[in-house]
This record gives C-alpha cells, structure tokens and sequence, in this order.
C-alpha cells in the first residue's frame, strides 16, 4: 500500500473517490469537496487547507482516504476547543495550526474514515489514522481533531487510542407517518396545540411554499437565496463563507440532493432555507429571510421539513447544530461524537480528565432533556 498527501481532491477523479462512500451523505461526496476547493470556500483565507490522506493499493486502485484539512482557527467546525486553545496560550503553547478531519461548515455525522467496500476495514483503518497522527506530528501541530463521527468510525479511532468527546443534537425520527398530522397526533395537546398556532400565523400572514430540487432552480430564485443566505451571517456579525458560485454548483452536479425551500407573499419570495438529502436522512442548512414574519422560521426550517421527509419516506432529520428550541417541536436530543489526539503530554492528560468529567454532564444533560419531549409516550 502507498499513502500520499494531497492538496486538492481534484487530484483524484471523482468516481474513484466516491466508490469510496455510499448515498446515505452527501457532504463526503466528491462533488461537495470539490465544489468547496473550487470556490475557495476551504482556502489559506478561511484558514482550512486541505490535506487529505490518500491511500492505494499494489494495483494503484484507491482503497482509502480522509478529508483532512490544517486549520489556523476553529470556526466552522462546531465542536468547540476555545478552551483548550486558551489553556495551550495561557501555558506558553501554540493550539493553531491544528489538523482536523470534518466536513468545512457542516456540523453532520457521517464517516470520516473512507474506505473501499472490498478490502478489510480495520486494517485499512489502522493505515489511514496511523497515517494521519504521523502526518501532524511531522507538521508539529497542536493536536489532530475527528469531528461528527458515525458510530462505526468513533469506535475504530477510539481502538487507535483517541480521546472521545460526546456532543448533543436535536433530530426528528420519522415513525412511519402518513402525514403531518398523524405525526402532531402523537404530541401531547398543550404541546400540538402551539405547533398549529404556528403554522396558522404563517397560513393567515398569506406565505405559501414551494419546495425546489436543484434541477428546478432559476438563476434568479439562487441570486434570492444567496442574498438571505447572506443577509443571516451580516445580521449576526459574521462572514458567508459559502459564495454563490458554490451553491450553484451543487445545483448541477449534486441536483438532486438539493431541498430549497422558498417562502413566498404574494408574488415575492421572502425566506429560504437550504438542505441537502442523503439516502434516508434530510441535512438542514442554511436560513436567510428578508423581514421576520411571526414563526415563519419554524415553519420553514422545521415544519416543511418535516413534511418533505414523510412525503419522500426519508427516515431523519438533522437541522443542524444546537437548540433546545427543538425539542418542543418534534426533535430529541442525540449524542453526537467526536475524538481527539493532542501532542502535548501534559495537555492530552488534561484534556482527559475534562473529557471524562464532561461526558458524565453530558449523558445527564441528555437525559434531561428528553424529559421534555413533546411526545405523549417515549421515542427512542
């Protein structure tokens, strides 16, 4: 077996990279990766530098690969180290650049560990993140980060011996519903009476919908949806790192993992959201509206969510990172993973005990919340 290092995915065709993954997520997929490194989304800019990891067998047939990137900052990954970074600067220590494993901007389990169906998993695996460690020890990083990792992937990095770290999302699990209001008749009425309220100020504020896969798209329904894209990140202070030439190339190359939902007054659009759909699972995006309507982000960000999923029999809904907010409106908390390896001795200790001392919040905090659902009996 041969392991090399490469700067761009566009240094390995397309269908040898994706023999690698399966349909049930889009964002491992070639076409997502490269939409990024084409549109200098991933770049020195905004500190992600690919570096991903390469492996081929005797023949030259590619069997394995991480998308691998240094990172000089931790935004967009949404498992946050600011303290661990502080702790290495108060300590006399450089915490950036560091290597992390994840998909740029998208707090979404999947694997990060990619591996051809026709050679030994653990084997391969053992090469790819053994690979990996060498790799940042060479660069003499801080520490080299797995983010949202599927089960499968956290058990086989926590044999190599990497620290694991349990998050929280909120997911809606369908049930085998019919219809949206099957799926409200399982709430309890305090809890399904506000969720119809919501809906209603919508309905009587006179916002239809229409939901638009990639191939349905107009040049000017993108331009919309990149200007309230956008217009989310100036409101809250921050930057779009996401371009519109990005979008657009989703919108032909990954038509059909495109769910563009589109609020419309009158003749106007007014809101967007974005996801992106796998085999069985709906990935909520991005948001942007141009005035704030009375629950009309609920209505498009959760509830036509919800409805596509069981109109298309998919089986989850994962509408990004944090709030509880969620919880009352269909979406239980799940555990979500991430491992690590830090270079420091002294700090890979130390960041063990937090580790451990956290993970015991974490199941509390779980547990917690799921004393809230909506629900009138218990969905695991």
């Amino acid at each position: 077996m041969s392991v090399t290092i490469i700067g761009a995915i566009t240094e390995i065709c397309a269908q040898d990279w994706n023999a690698l993954v399966d349909d049930t997520n889009p964002f491992v997929r070639h076409e997502f990766l490269v939409a990024l490194e084409r549109h200098h989304c991933v770049s020195q800019r905004f500190g992600w530098i690919p570096q991903h990891i390469i492996l081929r067998n005797e023949h030259n047939r590619l069997i394995g690969a991480v998308p691998l990137y240094l990172k000089d900052n931790s935004y967009g990954e949404f498992v946050f180290d600011w303290s661990w970074a502080d702790a290495h600067h108060r300590n006399g220590l450089e915490y950036y650049p560091k290597l992390v494993a994840a998909m740029p901007y998208t707090p979404a389990t999947g694997p990060r560990l990619l591996i051809h169906p026709d050679v030994p998993t653990h084997q391969t695996a053992a090469v790819l993140i053994n690979t990996a460690i060498a790799h940042a020890k060479h660069l003499k990083v801080s520490s080299l980060h797995w983010l949202f990792t599927n089960e499968n992937d956290t058990a086989i990095l926590q044999t190599q011996g990497l620290m694991s770290r349990l998050g929280c999302q909120f997911h809606w699990d369908n049930q085998g519903y019919t219809s949206f209001d099957e799926f409200l008749s399982t709430f309890t009425a305090a809890k399904r009476k506000k969720i119809k309220r919501e809906r209603r100020h919508v309905s009587e504020a006179g916002i239809r919908f229409e939901i638009l896969n990639g191939h349905e798209i107009s040049d000017s329904q993108w331009s919309v949806y990149y200007r309230y894209y956008a217009s989310t990140f100036t409101k809250l202070g921050g930057y779009a790192t996401l371009s519109e030439g990005f979008f657009r190339e989703l919108g032909q190359n990954m038509a059909d993992n495109i769910v563009l939902v589109m609020a419309i007054h009158n003749t106007k659009t007014i809101a967007a959201a974005f996801s992106l759909r796998g085999k069985n699972t709906l990935y909520g995006r991005h948001w942007g509206c141009e005035h704030e309507y009375n629950s009309l982000h609920f209505e498009a960000c959760y509830y036509q969510g919800i409805e596509y999923c069981i109109k298309h029999n998919l089986q989850r809904f994962e509408p990004g990172a944090q709030g509880e907010h969620k919880i009352s409106r269909g979406f239980l908390p799940k555990a979500t993973y991430s491992t690590h390896w830090i270079a420091n001795t002294t700090f890979r200790q130390v960041i063990s005990d937090f580790l451990n001392h956290e993970t015991k919040k974490m199941h509390a905090y779980i547990n917690d919340l799921r004393r809230h659902s909506p629900y009138k009996t218990e969905i695991c």
